[in-house]
């Protein structure tokens, strides 16, 4: 098309010429001008005419060319970013604790045409160089959320806090992860008296450093929760500093767990956590040991192992998934520890949206199988008092 175009195009460019080429010579003599005058002028109109008529075929080219291709847009293959939060009510807002230095950002969300009170509430504690979006985004816990009726609460980790945005999981101090454990509790609170949610039924879920301070709070506000979920989540009790947490999440605890679990409760009794514990084996950021040494502290504070981490009224059970296999701790019938170790997922949130960072397809989806594990518990007898620094308090302000 481009060469047809050309061709016509010069075709009509030289009659043209050759009529004004006439036309110029009959007037050039009448001016006086000499023939060799006249053939000067005229190749210089040539070489100009040959010089547009290349132009033209050019701009001719780039027009019917086509653009060049745009690199796609990554979209996950398990389900679109946009629909994370489309269909509810997403509330961004800070909350400023008694004991803190700084406001508490947060995201709550609630699932569309629903009365929240008697709502359940899952609380999501995101990882490091995460933020309430990215966790929202790359879990879809609000979608579930739409499907089940619960509302989703998103704590977001300060840059001023951290300069990773990661929790203190491993300093229990009142200005570190203390304050934080305060700072949630309190939080969790004030939207379960703002809205109605039911206080029997509140659920606590972390990734990597967001699990290390679920535990924390687990741990230490047991009355609060009904049940618990770690992600690629350290193990507790050992860890004292920034050094020391990295060895524990690389190497697993140095020290017995079972001895650490009564460390932390120092002799004060503990109502019992059901615990989902997810694991990617390939995970390069904290060692899959870490799940196995989690395991063994909730059977204990679950009463299904004695102090020296003797299993005692529990009965396992092992099923494989596609990909993945299941490792359940029953009493009564009902699993009270699961521990899910996923074959080749590494440090990311499984059945996740890949194209968020610490998210991915590849494994069962956590999300659901969170909330498959959280849906049918209760906390009995709900407890305002938590322990902060190791007392006994009431109330989180």
């Amino acid at each position: 098309m481009t060469k047809n175009l050309t061709k016509l195009w010069a075709g009509g460019m030289q009659r043209l010429l050759a009529i004004q080429k006439r036309a110029a010579r009959e007037a050039l003599r009448e001016a006086g001008v000499h023939a060799p005058d006249v053939q000067t002028m005229w190749r210089d109109a040539q070489h100009a005419a040959h010089a547009a008529g290349e132009a033209v075929a050019r701009a001719v080219h780039v027009a019917q060319s086509p653009a060049p291709a745009r690199p796609p847009v990554r979209e996950s293959r398990v389900g679109p970013r946009a629909a994370a939060w489309a269909a509810g009510e997403w509330h961004r807002d800070e909350y400023l604790a008694k004991s803190m230095t700084r406001p508490l950002a947060y995201g709550l969300y609630l699932p569309p045409g629903l009365d929240p009170k008697g709502m359940p509430l899952v609380v999501m504690l995101h990882g490091c160089k995460q933020t309430m979006d990215s966790f929202a985004e790359g879990t879809r816990m609000n979608l579930l959320a739409d499907k089940h009726g619960f509302a989703v609460l998103y704590p977001e980790q300060s840059a001023q806090a951290h300069p990773h945005q990661c929790w203190h999981w491993y300093d229990a101090r009142q200005p570190a992860g203390g304050g934080e454990v305060t700072a949630i509790i309190s939080l969790v609170d004030s939207l379960a008296q703002r809205h109605g949610f039911d206080r029997s039924r509140v659920y606590l879920a972390g990734l990597s450093a967001g699990a290390g301070l679920a535990s924390m709070l687990a741990v230490r506000a047991p009355g609060r929760f009904a049940a618990l979920a770690l992600h690629s989540g350290p193990a507790f009790g050992e860890a004292r500093s920034g050094v020391s947490a990295l060895d524990v999440m690389r190497r697993g605890l140095r020290h017995d767990p079972v001895e650490l679990v009564e460390e932390q409760l120092a002799g004060r009794p503990y109502p019992g956590m059901p615990a989902l514990i997810v694991q990617g084996d390939a995970d390069a950021v904290v060692a899959p040991v870490n799940a196995e040494q989690l395991a063994v502290q909730f059977l204990r504070l679950n009463n299904l192992a004695d102090a020296h981490g003797v299993r005692q009224g529990v009965v396992s059970h092992e099923s494989e998934g596609d990909g993945y296999t299941l490792h359940d701790y029953a009493r009564d019938g009902a699993s009270v520890v699961r521990l899910c170790r996923v074959n080749t997922l590494d440090h990311a949130w499984s059945g996740g949206d890949d194209s968020v960072p610490f998210h991915s397809s590849a494994g069962p989806d956590a999300s659901a199988m969170i909330w498959d594990f959280f849906e049918s518990r209760r906390r009995d007898a709900v407890s305002d008092d938590y322990y902060e620094d190791g007392e006994l308090a009431q109330g989180a302000d």
